[in-house]
């Protein structure tokens, strides 16, 4: 879920429905889709004014969809430049560098996410905001059960926003918010305790106090309640005086990936594990691992066995600005042993039960590397693969997307509700409720292995998987895909799962 997007949409939408500005004949831009916004001296106060009681209490249910492009224009209404935007940041950061005086224009058409999972194309301004008037607000976003999804489990800062973006003050910390009212921020060297507390009749507000130290001194405030879901928490605070307003955001994971240390160990500490992928700089080297079970055990040492072998190591985990961290340090025997590529301060992706996924960019050349663990041994070193096999699992079933990372960038959440049928005739449908997105797919041998093509046309946010996947395992109810890109160098993670 985008964090400033909602937010910085409204500024723009506020702008243009205040602007005293319009196009006329004698105007340089000539899109009729795309209406001219006057840019005023009160953009940044405006973004941050908006409250319950204009449009940021619907914005909840849209999100955009990037990239998307703004035109800039002077004060003659003179086209002076084009942006692209990208993110959610920088989105934000356009709104707020633009200078008075300025007009910008929107790129027409733009495709809109609603919460329900589909894409609605808008043409214009004026459409955008009766998207978002029509889209509904439910009073903000409390759930009835926001209590159970607040004390269940911990939770990480992964936006902080006070007149700056301020989410680093709170990297490494995890928090946990107990049923007696309660919470502790646990961190490496120092627990900072403080308590919670709803308050409000149909729509409570989050009430948080840590004190009076800093950082956390700063998340005591009286907190509206955007959104609210077992994955992730959205909160906003409207100053009193200024009218400045703070956005605070939990997850379950920390930035950059990652999760919740003490049910990383138990997943890690449990069974054993074979090395899935080990791409070093852009060179696969998995089958150096092929032959080898590796065993992690809760005294932080681990050992690596095959049948004529034994690499004997430690690990230890770790909370960085980055998020959870594995390092690891593997005996070496030799400058060619393979097991010192192992040898890092390895970032956690993602994590569950099955797989470990793990990247480390260098120091150096800032090259990235991408190590998988998994539960079932490598079975693609022989160079090829069965395609009748993985085409009969694919039809047999409906499947959902349990895991997408974009060169390190965790994406999964835009696939959340989408089931996906592989059909016997060689097309793919993905679908969500009323929504219908349809494809291709083939499996063949090529020289890496087993190879999943896909092909969802222009289709967002399918269209991501338009690739050449290499299989790096699968079984009758998990596809693990990976792809590394031939101009940057980075690396993909897809993974099936069956419903």
């Amino acid at each position: 879920m985008n964090k400033l997007a909602k937010f910085a949409l409204v500024a723009y939408l506020l702008l243009f429905l205040v602007s005293s500005c319009s196009e006329d004949d004698s105007t340089p831009f000539d899109d009729s889709n795309t209406d001219l916004v006057s840019v005023d001296s009160e953009l940044g106060n405006l973004l941050l004014r908006t409250s319950d009681d204009n449009n940021s209490a619907s914005i909840d249910c849209i999100d955009l969809a990037y990239p998307i492009t703004f035109f800039i224009y002077n004060s003659n209404q003179q086209q002076t430049g084009t942006q692209t935007i990208a993110n959610d940041g920088e989105l934000l950061s356009l709104l707020l560098s633009l200078e008075p005086g300025t007009f910008i224009a929107l790129q027409f058409p733009v495709n809109v996410i609603q919460q329900d999972g589909t894409i609605v194309q808008v043409n214009s301004n004026a459409e955008l905001a009766t998207l978002i008037s029509s889209c509904g607000s439910n009073g903000g976003g409390y759930t009835t059960d926001f209590e159970t999804i607040l004390t269940s489990g911990s939770w990480f800062v992964t936006y902080f926003f006070d007149d700056q973006d301020e989410t680093n003050d709170f990297a490494g910390y995890e928090f946990t918010f107990n049923t007696n009212n309660t919470a502790i921020a646990a961190g490496t060297s120092i627990n900072v305790n403080g308590t919670w507390n709803l308050t409000g009749s149909s729509i409570p507000d989050l009430i948080l106090f840590f004190g009076n130290n800093s950082p956390f001194d700063e998340l005591d405030e009286d907190w509206d309640i955007i959104e609210a879901t077992p994955d992730i928490i959205k909160l906003k605070h409207i100053s009193g005086g200024n009218g400045g307003v703070d956005f605070l955001t939990f997850e379950r994971n920390p930035n950059g990936g990652g999760g919740n240390s003490s049910d990383f160990t138990n997943i890690l500490t449990n069974d054993v594990w074979y090395v899935n992928l080990l791409n070093d700089d852009g060179d696969n080297e998995t089958c150096d691992y092929v032959n080898y079970e590796f065993q992690f055990n809760a005294n932080q040492t681990v050992t690596a066995t095959s049948t004529s072998n034994t690499v004997n190591g430690t690990w230890t985990t770790a909370n960085s600005g980055s998020g959870l961290d594995l390092i690891l340090n593997f005996e070496i025997s030799g400058s060619d042993d393979p097991f010192d590529d192992l040898n890092d301060d390895w970032d956690v992706v993602n994590f569950d039960a099955q797989n470990i996924m793990l990247l480390d960019i260098s120091g150096g050349n800032g090259g990235t590397d991408y190590l998988n663990f998994g539960r079932n041994p490598y079975e693609d070193c022989s160079g090829g693969g069965n395609p009748e096999e993985l085409s009969t699992i694919l039809i047999d079933g409906q499947w959902y997307v349990q895991s997408y990372i974009d060169d390190g960038d965790n994406e999964t959440n835009d696939y959340n509700g989408y089931s996906v049928t592989f059909n016997s005739n060689g097309s793919v449908i993905a679908q969500n409720g009323g929504n219908t997105i349809n494809g291709t797919w083939s499996v063949i041998n090529s020289s890496s292995g087993l190879d999943l093509i896909l092909d969802f046309g222009n289709t967002i946010p399918f269209d991501e998987f338009n690739d050449d996947w290499d299989v790096v395992n699968y079984s009758d109810i998990k596809i693990e895909l990976t792809d590394v890109s031939g101009g940057n160098g980075g690396t993909d993670f897809l993974t099936f799962e069956k419903i």
